[in-house]
């Protein structure tokens, strides 16, 4: 019975919530990437590279059994072992894109963080002992 009172005192603090309301977000956002970069930005880049598409990408590791075709998929479902590296290169991409995005994100956060600090507390004065050795010294240096 203590555990399961541990665990509902765990799973309802702020921080556990606000990283569950993080991730579904992240999830969310992490799939608009995705579109932006499988449906916008690769096609520019594979124009640029000869109208390359990454995620068919790969190199055969084996022998093809006649009449299947070079495709990956084709490949794949006569079971032959493929090093399908297009598919990674358009993940790593999307990390990258995801990784800048965010990064952008933070620095304009930070950014009208320091706009809108408070502005620094004025000087506390020195105590009165202090005052008075400092007009001590400054009389003697007369």
């Amino acid at each position: 019975m203590g555990m399961i009172q541990e665990f509902r005192e765990f799973a309802v603090k702020g921080n556990v919530i606000d990283l569950a309301v993080g991730v579904i977000i992240g999830a969310a956002f992490g799939k608009i990437v995705d579109a932006v970069v499988s449906d916008l930005i690769m096609p520019v880049v594979g124009m640029v590279f000869g109208k390359l598409d990454f995620s068919s990408l790969y190199i055969l590791l084996g022998s093809v059994p006649a009449g299947t075709d070079m495709s990956l998929e084709a490949l794949r479902k006569a079971g032959v072992p493929v090093f399908a590296y297009g598919h990674f290169l358009t993940v790593a991409l999307n990390f990258l894109i995801l990784a800048f995005i965010i990064f952008i994100m933070v620095k304009q956060i930070n950014r009208l963080k320091r706009h809108h600090a408070e502005p620094a507390a004025a000087p506390v004065a020195p105590p009165e002992d202090v005052v008075l050795l400092r007009e001590i010294r400054d009389s003697l240096r007369k």
